[in-house]
């Protein structure tokens, strides 16, 4: 693990401590053209062990992206899996439970849609937003939350216990800069479908999402599945660390093409 993912990763026990980490850190990149370049390579090796993966297809892994509003999830799919073989590829939009939803357990859709063995599953939004949102829009109270950190802990063990890897990752970014993120959505004709009212009184309670967050990764931080905090007000830093703790969870899996049958040895196709 390189040193800077490192320091992104809550450790098991240990505070989240938002408040005490940069969303402006540039992690060791001087601009965004050195970021992009690397960013090029680390696709590269993605592909190549994605190819991997989905030809073993004895080992999912599973990419969660959470983040205030503007944090830049969808941004982060868009430029991460990029180039990928999209057959292997599962993304998955978690907003406001439907009916059929609300008749299940809270955990019920978000394992539905856990990726298949030989797949990259990526979560926009996620299970926790039945801590986080359900919270502060008064769906649950305080008890039911503290439940939750368990049943997730739990249930994050069983995947990885099953074969899936988990990569969580919380995308950092300020109050200002969310601030001058929704501004552009509206003063951009092409971006304005993205922006709803709803948006400013979440941002209304921008403190309140924030202590909640901490909280929830400090709680559900965990050895068999780690939060990492990556900083976001620049989106290229955010790319570049997103990939990279893809790039080296895939490396640590070590996925192999399966061995050639054995009677396919001496076919000639005429």
């Amino acid at each position: 693990m390189s040193d800077w993912s490192s320091s992104q990763r809550v450790e098991p026990g240990h505070p989240a401590s938002l408040a005490a980490r940069d969303p402006d850190d540039q992690l060791g990149f001087t601009e965004k053209a050195s970021a992009r370049e690397q960013l090029d390579m680390l696709r590269d090796e993605l592909g190549t062990l994605h190819d991997r993966l989905w030809a073993e297809a004895a080992r999912g892994v599973l990419l969660v992206l959470q983040g205030m509003d503007t944090a830049g999830k969808d941004g982060a799919i868009k430029r991460v899996v990029r180039g990928l073989n999209p057959q292997a590829v599962q993304v998955v939009a978690f907003k406001a439970p439907a009916e059929n939803e609300r008749a299940h357990d809270y955990l019920w859709r978000a394992h539905a849609q856990c990726p298949p063995r030989g797949r990259l599953g990526v979560f926009n939004r996620s299970h926790y937003e039945d801590v986080v949102a359900a919270l502060l829009v008064g769906a649950v109270d305080r008890a039911a939350v503290e439940r939750r950190y368990r049943h997730l802990c739990e249930f994050e063990r069983m995947l990885v216990d099953e074969g899936t890897t988990l990569v969580k990752v919380f995308l950092h970014i300020s109050r200002d800069e969310q601030r001058a993120r929704l501004q552009a959505r509206l003063d951009d004709p092409t971006k304005r479908w993205k922006f709803k009212l709803d948006d400013l009184e979440t941002r209304s309670h921008w403190d309140e999402y924030q202590a909640e967050y901490e909280r929830t990764i400090t709680a559900t931080s965990t050895e068999w599945a780690p939060w990492h905090v990556v900083p976001a007000n620049r989106k290229w830093v955010r790319d570049v660390a997103v990939a990279t703790l893809l790039l080296e969870t895939l490396r640590a899996l070590d996925p192999q093409y399966p061995p050639p049958a054995p009677e396919l040895d001496g076919v000639v196709v005429d």
